[in-house]
């Protein structure tokens, strides 16, 4: 790690009964720390389910028993209120809008590096170790800490961390940032580790294998399968969606309407609870609104500020503009439009490897609207 740590302090490492975290409490105790196991049960139970989970019952097992292993002290928190009240109650009310949740960025904000965070600290901890592959190190030029990318860069999880507060960064520890899966694994088989082989738990904790339509069905009854109309560009009625929880941007299958040629879900309006589609070429915007604006390794900007963009966790960087509109609302205009900008997922800004800041997107800003009916009325 690139940072200094006391060595009189005890680390507390987040443990959630997968191999990454459960290595990062072997490394931290190799290391020569004070090390102390926490898991947080969220009394979420899916018997039936055959996909691994970071929270269930099988979770806090294997967690207990990779601590016994190390012979370090492990304990369970209850954290069931507040993944309630922090993550599953807006995740629901998300989709009931016609907009598509980030959990992941949620529960890191309010629930690890939050309820958790302030928990440990009250406990007696120096730091909060976690099995996340990102980075944080000390700008000496600048004279704060800052938030990087994992240096592997298929597991680098820098996109789900921006939403940390940055007076959280000095007492938070991501030991796995500078190395690779197959380097974790071959740590957790040395320090014989029952997780060593454990299958990654992909999914999201909360909804259970029939997914999150069924999940929302089970919360909300009916209303997920609201019935109301799909409309084109032009505002022609095309056909009849099954409740726009059903749908995201960008969705192309299981739309149940043939027109003759492709068709994209490009809106989602919950006033009037209609679905837009239309064309490959309608799904690009030249920019987005966005609010909830979280400086995690900078300073507010005073002026418009070239940086660059990621608006999903799987895709590119591109160049763009951030203009910050005051009051956690900002803007962004792309320097190429790009495809999907999806309202309820984070757009997070970099430059290089560090992770400046990140929002959650309200809007997106089209190309223009008479390009748009171009567009349809060549098809």
């Amino acid at each position: 790690m690139d940072r200094l740590i006391d060595k009189n302090s005890k680390i507390f490492v987040a443990m959630s009964g997968g191999v990454d975290s459960s290595v990062v409490a072997g490394l931290m105790k190799e290391q020569g720390y004070d090390v102390v196991g926490v898991t947080m049960c969220f009394s979420i139970s899916h018997p039936n389910s055959k996909k691994p989970s970071c929270c269930g019952v099988d979770g806090i097992g294997d967690a207990r028993r990779a601590a016994q292993i190390l012979d370090i002290p492990h304990y369970v928190l209850d954290f069931a209120a507040d993944i309630n009240d922090y993550i599953i109650e807006d995740f629901t009310n998300e989709y009931l809008s016609g907009r598509t949740p980030n959990p992941c960025v949620r529960c890191n904000q309010h629930l690890k590096f939050g309820s958790l965070y302030k928990k440990v600290l009250s406990l007696g901890a120096g730091y909060l170790a976690t099995g996340h592959y990102g980075k944080i190190e000390y700008n000496d030029e600048r004279g704060c800490y800052e938030m990087k990318k994992a240096i592997d860069p298929k597991k680098d999880q820098s996109y789900f961390l921006y939403s940390m507060k940055r007076e959280t960064l000095p007492r938070v520890l991501f030991p796995l940032g500078g190395m690779t899966k197959q380097e974790v694994r071959n740590l957790a088989r040395r320090y014989n580790l029952n997780t060593a082989d454990k299958a990654e738990s992909q999914d999201i904790c909360f909804v259970p294998d029939g997914g999150y339509k069924e999940f929302l069905k089970q919360r909300v009854g009916d209303r997920v399968f609201n019935p109301g109309p799909f409309k084109d560009p032009t505002g022609k009625i095309v056909g009849e969606h099954k409740g726009i929880a059903n749908y995201t941007i960008g969705q192309r299958d299981k739309l149940g309407i043939a027109l003759g040629h492709p068709v994209y879900v490009y809106k989602i309006e919950k006033e009037t609870n209609t679905v837009y589609v239309g064309p490959q070429e309608v799904l690009y915007s030249s920019g987005l609104l966005a609010s909830q604006f979280n400086p995690v390794s900078m300073e507010i900007p005073q002026e418009p500020m070239e940086v660059e963009v990621r608006i999903r966790y799987n895709a590119p960087e591109v160049k763009g503009t951030l203009i910050y509109l005051g009051e956690g609302n900002f803007r962004v205009d792309f320097q190429q439009p790009q495809k999907s900008v999806t309202p309820g997922q984070s757009v997070v800004f970099y430059r290089g490897d560090v992770v400046l800041a990140g929002g959650i997107i309200e809007k997106p800003i089209p190309c223009s609207e008479e390009k748009i009916l171009q567009n349809v009325e060549r098809v």
